[in-house]
């Protein structure tokens, strides 16, 4: 490619007379830096979809961030903005392409927020999380996640792969989270994890009475529903993808239409607890997902990570925490006639 068929015009706090609409920008920072690449379409791409060829011409960026772009509607073929990824496009056909910042591009940033700090060294810190956090940045969740407030928490994190977190909880679960502040710790939490060194316990409220044993073994290999790419599922390995997963699980108090249970994690699959719980009959109350129906006034899920063991990452010493139910979960909990006994 020429030079003639190459431009870049660099553009500080403005947008060129022939850039998308205000609105495509209401999302850029006016201090930020942007800059316009106008391009032509090769030979060699004639007839690819839009974001392969953007790919191939402008090789420095991901595939990734041009979708973001296109989407966003700062892509011009021919004049015109562009919003499919997937448009065709010609060989010769102008493009004019915004290079500047989009939300993932954006989203390791630091954000000041008030963080529940249970205990804290130079090594690791374990927070209780609230429902309602994200946990790292994803589609739809580009901000305000505990990672954002890692960064602003503490400076070192941004040294750290995803700022020291080494397991989730799901947005609406609340409870015990451990978070490395350094990367030897890091690492170490990353392999306890993976050797099941780090005991993971949860209580949850349920729906139908509990039967049978009190402790239930649980061992069902968990991939993506084959029918429903939103949520997970017990599969067969032996047709689906999926990863094995065992959760053991203990009735706490029974009622006539509601249980509460401890679940143990011996693996930690996307929305083990979930599923496993579903398998069994028994959908987590306001689980919507997984089948349960909303009750007691809860607005998520009904699952709260209560305990977390571990051998410290560094100096060896055992380590245990515990966090009682939110007024939520507690509130739940009385409303169906259970109570829950901590000391249980």
């Amino acid at each position: 490619m020429t030079d003639s068929e190459q431009s870049k015009l660099i553009i500080s706090g403005a947008v060129a007379a022939n850039s998308p609409s205000d609105e495509a920008q209401d999302e850029a920072d006016s201090s930020v830096e942007l800059e316009l690449r106008r391009v032509m379409v090769p030979a060699g791409s004639h007839g690819a979809r839009l974001d392969r060829a953007l790919a191939g011409i402008v090789p420095e960026f991901s595939r990734s961030y041009l979708q973001q772009l296109i989407e966003a509607a700062v892509v011009q073929l021919n004049g015109r903005a562009v919003t499919k990824p997937s448009a065709k496009v010609k060989a010769g056909d102008e493009l004019i392409i915004e290079l500047r910042p989009t939300p993932q591009s954006q989203a390791f940033k630091p954000e000041a927020m008030a963080l529940d700090i249970v205990f804290e060294d130079p090594y690791l810190l374990v927070i209780d999380k609230p429902a309602g956090l994200v946990v790292h940045p994803a589609p739809g969740n580009w901000s305000g996640t505990l990672l954002n407030g890692l960064l602003a928490r503490d400076p070192q994190a941004s040294f750290l792969p995803r700022a020291g977190i080494v397991h989730r909880l799901d947005k609406d679960t609340s409870g015990l989270m451990v978070v490395a502040r350094q990367r030897q710790a890091m690492d170490q939490l990353v392999s306890m994890i993976a050797a099941r060194s780090v005991s993971r316990e949860y209580i949850a409220l349920a729906h139908g009475a509990w039967q049978g044993a009190r402790t239930r073994e649980v061992s069902a290999a968990i991939g993506r529903d084959p029918r429903n790419r939103l949520r997970m599922a017990a599969v067969d390995l032996e047709k689906n993808a999926g990863k094995p997963a065992l959760t053991v699980i203990s009735l706490l108090q029974n009622g006539e239409r509601h249980c509460l249970v401890k679940c143990k994690l011996h693996t930690g699959r996307t929305h083990q607890i979930r599923v496993h719980m579903a398998l069994l009959g028994h959908p987590l109350i306001s689980d919507g997902l997984y089948g349960g129906a909303v009750a007691a006034g809860l607005e998520r899920q009904a699952l709260h990570a209560c305990r977390l063991a571990f051998e410290h990452p560094v100096t060896g010493a055992p380590m245990e925490f515990r966090s009682p139910p939110p007024p939520d979960l507690r509130a739940a909990i009385a409303d169906v006639g259970l109570i829950y006994n901590q000391s249980s």
